[in-house]
């Protein structure tokens, strides 16, 4: 039996969002066709039977109201549990766009500027150096040794790594080279440490380039030290600076890096996605760390928490009257500051400050209006922000290997939708 069978829940809501501030709609009544929106459930059917997801929740808002919220398939296979609208979801990398909204509030306070050196917050991210690979002969690793660690030497950075450096990801710290595996474990987390604790070790780490001569995503470091630096300036542990001045204020309730017990039922199974099938993936180590705050991506969600961030900042940074930025700062984070031209990048696709700013949708490929800018998930969430035609779209699902065609999928079933 198909997944799609056994549950799917549609909610085109009049009435207030169940915990949340912004207010649900007929589709027709902000410009959507109720009945094109039928199709992002075929699309996401079509993933669930193809075995690349277990379900889904899916969520549009437009012109502040949201008039699509469904949830399909299961929220865990061994249980046939149906996925229910506020299932919860590891959003992984989806965390380093709320990262970037905290440093942009401190930008604004003036306690922090974008070109600012991090050995300015951190001393020891002073004089690091590039790691530079040395040329091997051609052909296999040699039989005696076929794991050798890369060869490498290392030459002083041209200049130091920078606030932005780290929003944009052209740093080079731990931004996948080859070094970066041998450089990690010289200064690998402990259980129990803190960002305090661990953070200031990265900066006896080598480079992976000499910052700003390219784009190579840095999927913890960069933004973890980010988070560091939010604590530095603010004196509050990063958790209760977003709690404080982010989610409280938007009125996110359900959003966490270590969920409470009373939680615990509403959490997505996360899998592998390989050769057709899932297969769990062992979460304990995530759900039982309680000191490590990751702005990279330890943050946990439902579709309607996540919405409420998106609104505040297609709003230009406001949400029933509380402001965190001003119209001018989501401008600055939604502009392109690591252009497409720059080796890294691709067609279409420039990065912002925390976000993906999809500078022209033709030559990118995207379904989506040149503008645009949002992020993804390692498990396989993905959200888009379109100041053009007012669409905040999210999907959450979670696996750790996923179709990334999917958001391509659902991004065209909610752009064929728009009819006015």
């Amino acid at each position: 039996m198909h997944i799609r069978k056994r549950c799917a829940t549609f909610a085109f809501l009049a009435l207030p969002l169940a915990a949340a501030s912004i207010q649900g709609t007929k589709p027709e009544e902000v410009g959507l066709s109720q009945d094109r929106l039928k199709r992002i459930h075929e699309v996401v059917a079509s993933h669930i039977d193809a075995h690349d997801i277990s379900g889904a929740v899916t969520l549009v808002a437009r012109k502040g109201r949201v008039a699509h919220l469904e949830a399909q398939g299961v929220l865990d296979l061994a249980s046939n549990k149906p996925m229910p609208k506020d299932g919860l979801f590891w959003i992984a990398s989806m965390s380093k766009p709320i990262t970037g909204v905290a440093i942009l509030m401190l930008m604004e306070e003036g306690k922090v500027r974008l070109n600012d050196p991090v050995s300015k917050f951190i001393p020891e991210f002073r004089g690091m150096k590039v790691a530079v690979m040395e040329d091997r002969p051609a052909g296999p690793a040699p039989a005696n040794n076929p794991d050798a660690p890369p060869a490498y030497y290392t030459v002083p950075a041209s200049r130091e790594i920078t606030i932005q450096d780290l929003l944009t990801h052209v740093s080079g710290l731990v931004s996948g080279g080859a070094a970066s595996r041998v450089e990690l474990a010289k200064v690998a987390r402990k259980p129990g440490e803190t960002l305090a604790d661990y953070i200031p070790r990265l900066g006896a780490t080598s480079l992976d380039f000499q910052p700003g001569s390219r784009w190579s995503y840095s999927p913890g470091a960069g933004f973890e030290t980010l988070g560091r630096i939010v604590e530095i300036v603010s004196g509050q542990s990063f958790d209760q600076f977003l709690r404080q001045r982010i989610f409280d204020p938007l009125g996110m309730k359900d959003i966490f890096f270590h969920p409470p017990a009373d939680r615990m039922p509403r959490i997505a199974t996360t899998y592998h996605r390989a050769n057709n099938a899932l297969t769990p993936v062992d979460t304990q180590a995530r759900l039982t760390n309680t000191t490590y705050f990751s702005g990279a991506g330890g943050l946990m969600t439902d579709a309607e928490d996540y919405v409420q961030f998106g609104q505040m900042l297609l709003n230009g940074g406001e949400l029933n009257g509380k402001r965190l930025l001003s119209p001018r700062t989501v401008d600055l984070m939604a502009s392109v500051f690591a252009p497409d031209t720059l080796p890294g990048r691709q067609r279409g696709r420039g990065f912002g400050l925390s976000v993906q700013v999809i500078n022209d949708a033709i030559a990118a490929g995207y379904r989506v209006s040149s503008g645009s800018f949002g992020w993804d998930g390692a498990f396989g969430t993905h959200f888009w922000i379109d100041p053009k035609e007012k669409v905040v779209g999210i999907i959450m699902v979670q696996t750790d290997n996923p179709n990334r065609q999917l958001d391509r999928d659902f991004e065209n079933a909610v752009m064929q939708s728009i009819v006015e």
